[in-house]
């Protein structure tokens, strides 16, 4: 087998086994997934590549998670990321995966410095649920999840605030991305981004998708609930760094 083939399926099987995870619950890695497997094909190729193993990741996900989620959210969420996904496939030939991973990045990095600053000063009171908030993130969900599977950071920027118990914030991710990633799937496949060849790779690499999930959940639940949230806080800053380095390294290239 060819060098580069080694490379592409070490890092698809990589990306697979992160995207199973983040269904599992671990947090803020499934966006790891189209970077990594970007070092070896296109962005966009990656992100058609991996969309069906985040949807049978979902619905696997959905069974582990059916007793754990906040029913309000997930409407509010839903209902709005289906704006944000209507809008990125109206604008599908316009827009730039640098200026979508720039925007979501410096989102990322903005929420995690003011959640640390605030702690400094005095405890940080959960945020109730509510709609106006749900709408904005939800519809810049919807958006840059079509466009590059980055909709995790703003979940997070409106979830994470509510201080939801673990288990009840990663079962209300999951279903939420479950509808998300199910409703792009005419448009990718009519974008040409999911074909034949690339389900029949998908095929390969669904028994890595669904040891991850299964991985994912069982660290979810051992996991304390402080470490767990700030795992999350870490890895939103982590990738929101990756995010921009990918995005300003694009342009000075």
């Amino acid at each position: 087998m060819p060098t580069a083939d080694l490379l592409f399926w070490g890092l698809a099987i990589l990306a697979t086994f992160l995207v199973g995870a983040s269904k599992g619950g671990v947090p803020g890695v499934g966006i790891l997934a189209v970077p990594l497997l970007s070092q070896v094909i296109s962005p966009v190729v990656a992100a058609g590549l991996l969309l069906p193993l985040y949807c049978i990741s979902d619905w696997y996900g959905l069974w582990l998670y059916r007793k754990n989620y906040d029913v309000w959210n997930i409407k509010i969420m839903t209902f709005a990321s289906t704006i944000g996904i209507c809008i990125g496939w109206a604008t599908a030939r316009y827009n730039s995966d640098e200026l979508v991973k720039l925007m979501v990045g410096l989102i990322g990095i903005w929420y995690t410095i003011d959640l640390v600053l605030k702690s400094r000063r005095t405890v940080v009171e959960p945020k109730p649920a509510d709609v106006p908030r749900g709408l904005f993130w939800g519809t810049i969900c919807g958006f840059v999840s079509f466009v590059a599977h980055a909709g995790g950071t703003p979940f997070q920027m409106y979830v994470l605030p509510q201080r939801l118990e673990k288990m009840v914030y990663a079962g209300t991710a999951t279903i939420t991305f479950t509808f998300v990633n199910a409703l792009k799937l005419p448009p990718y496949w009519m974008l040409g981004q999911i074909n034949l060849q690339s389900l029949e790779t998908c095929a390969w690499l669904l028994p890595v998708a669904l040891f991850g999930a299964w991985a994912g959940f069982r660290l979810t639940k051992i996991l304390p609930e402080r470490i767990f949230f700030r795992a999350v806080e870490t890895a939103l800053f982590l990738v929101s760094v990756k995010l921009i380095y990918d995005a300003v390294s694009h342009w000075l290239a």
